[in-house]
């Protein structure tokens, strides 16, 4: 089945405009999915709200959304008054300026997404300024009300296409100095950075996402899978706790490992060596 686009506008930028379709970039229909059941009866259950203080059940009519200003104090917010605070949508996504690729931080990324014309016809005003970016490896900021909420997005140049980044805010976003300012300054030279370097070059690879699979998900297929069939469930096997090794000698087995080199060998050879060399004594 085609992808069905998400929310469908106009990128603009200064005076030129060209119609654009957003598709969603993530997935999760094809996670394992549960429903919550009566034990007894095997019957689907619902979520219900109650009050908390007379324990009643409050129909969805009676429910209404308050802000907490103080102690069991609340602003009453009524459904009007919230979908008037929703900013109006002109359906146009607005290119505020261009940065380069490299200068982008990724810790704003919220969701991605997939920008293309719409009904697959590729036209010469998206495909100009595609390419412009492409060529200058630059990222377009741009400001839409997409989803009910003003949101900042990221556009990048990816094949014959666009992919876009909702950003966050940046009030959302944690400052790394305030996690990282108990860290002690730490100097790290001669053979111990030479290792660490030599070990990360030999370990020098490409992104692939195909190779990260989700053990949790398979698990979770395996085990309904076997429920189904009336197999046996078997524990799966834990993975060994890892020995904390002292940092030089288990950096300098790392190289080892990777060059392709270990200690047995070495040993074998003394093994082998001192006879010959006994004979040759006496």
């Amino acid at each position: 089945m085609a992808p069905r686009a998400t929310w469908k506008g106009y990128v603009k930028l200064a005076e030129l405009a060209f119609p654009v379709s957003l598709y969603a970039g993530v997935t999760t229909s094809k996670r394992i999915s549960f429903h919550v059941l009566n034990r007894k009866t095997g019957h689907r259950v619902h979520r219900q709200y109650f009050d908390e203080e007379t324990e009643e059940p409050v129909e969805r009519d009676r429910q209404v959304k308050g802000y907490e200003a103080g102690d069991a104090q609340y602003v009453i917010l009524q459904p009007e008054e919230i979908a008037e605070a929703v900013p109006e949508s002109d359906k146009t996504l607005r290119i505020k300026g261009f940065i380069p690729c490299p200068d982008i931080d990724t810790v704003y990324f919220d969701r991605p997404y997939f920008l293309a014309p719409p009904d697959g016809i590729l036209g010469e005003s998206f495909a100009v300024i595609r390419e412009g970016m492409r060529r200058k490896n630059v990222a377009a900021l741009a400001r839409a009300v997409l989803f009910r909420r003003v949101r900042t997005v990221l556009l990048r140049a990816q094949g014959p296409g666009l992919v876009a980044n909702t950003l966050n805010f940046d009030y959302e976003i944690r400052a790394a100095a305030d996690v990282f300012k108990d860290l002690p300054e730490m100097k790290i030279e001669g053979e111990m950075l030479d290792l660490a370097k030599h070990i990360i070059e030999t370990k020098a690879g490409d992104f692939d996402p195909r190779a990260f699979d989700d053990r949790y998900d398979q698990a979770l297929a395996e085990l309904v899978k076997a429920k189904m069939e009336g197999r046996e469930i078997k524990a799966p096997k834990r993975p060994k706790e890892t020995k904390v090794v002292n940092l030089m000698d288990a950096l300098r087995e790392s190289a080892r490992a990777k060059t392709g080199q270990s200690k047995k060998p070495s040993t074998a050879r003394r093994k082998k060596a001192e006879p010959a060399q006994r004979r040759k004594a006496g």
